[in-house]
């Protein structure tokens, strides 16, 4: 059996970062389902369940903006740390005062969804994790405004306020009724092989401002 919930997230700005751009990062129109899960994995998170996003709702007008952010230029080569590891003499870090850089982001900007996800047990939940138990906890966090790290919309530099969302939704903006086509869309990485992890897409569709994610068809 499932147990869903819905929860309320929003913040000032919001980056999700489309993989065919190169230097300048882009966001994508809303958030992605990885980011999404990525929300409520900080509120809870355990080894014996997993967590489904199920429907995003835009809240908001969908509004981009421009800034410039501080990111480094380089990172640290798996070369490089197999050289020290094998008796090499040389730094293992970046020296973020001489890799600096300035970079134009498309941020999203005054972001709200209301997200509906339910988890499902796995292996590796113990004779005493019971679905209940699951869900009690996660509502008891929500609730109490408690996570195991902070929240962030896809940077973060982008801190994301959640809470349980319990109600009916509200009237979608004008400009995102009927049915609005957003083009391929990152949905999560597929970790079944460790030694070739591929990312996954689907063709993101808004229809009155309602993202769908049952049966969306994903491709590798």
């Amino acid at each position: 059996m499932a147990y869903g919930i819905q929860i309320e997230v929003w913040g000032k700005y919001a980056l999700f970062s489309r993989p065919e751009m190169k230097t300048e990062r882009v966001s994508y129109d809303v958030i992605t389902p990885s980011a999404a899960r990525g929300l409520i994995e900080a509120v809870y998170w355990h080894p014996g369940l997993n967590w489904r996003i199920d429907t995003i709702y835009v809240c908001t007008p969908i509004r981009f903006t421009n800034i410039r952010r501080n990111e480094v230029s380089q990172k640290i080569s798996a070369s490089n740390v197999r050289e020290v590891m094998n008796g090499k003499d040389a730094p293992l870090y970046i020296n973020t005062s001489e890799a600096i850089q300035q970079r134009a982001s498309l941020v999203l900007t005054d972001v709200r969804y209301i997200i509906s996800v339910h988890f499902e047990m796995t292996a590796k939940a113990s004779a005493a994790d019971t679905p209940e138990k699951f869900y009690a906890m996660t509502c008891e966090r929500l609730k109490g405004g408690r996570n195991f790290m902070q929240p962030y919309f896809g940077c973060r530099e982008f801190p994301a306020n959640i809470r349980l969302f319990e109600g009916d939704l509200p009237a979608p903006p004008d400009e995102l009724r009927g049915k609005k086509e957003l083009g391929y869309m990152l949905y999560d990485m597929d970790y079944s092989n460790p030694q070739d992890i591929r990312p996954t897409f689907f063709r993101a569709t808004l229809i009155d401002g309602m993202l769908n994610l049952k049966d969306c068809g994903v491709v590798s």
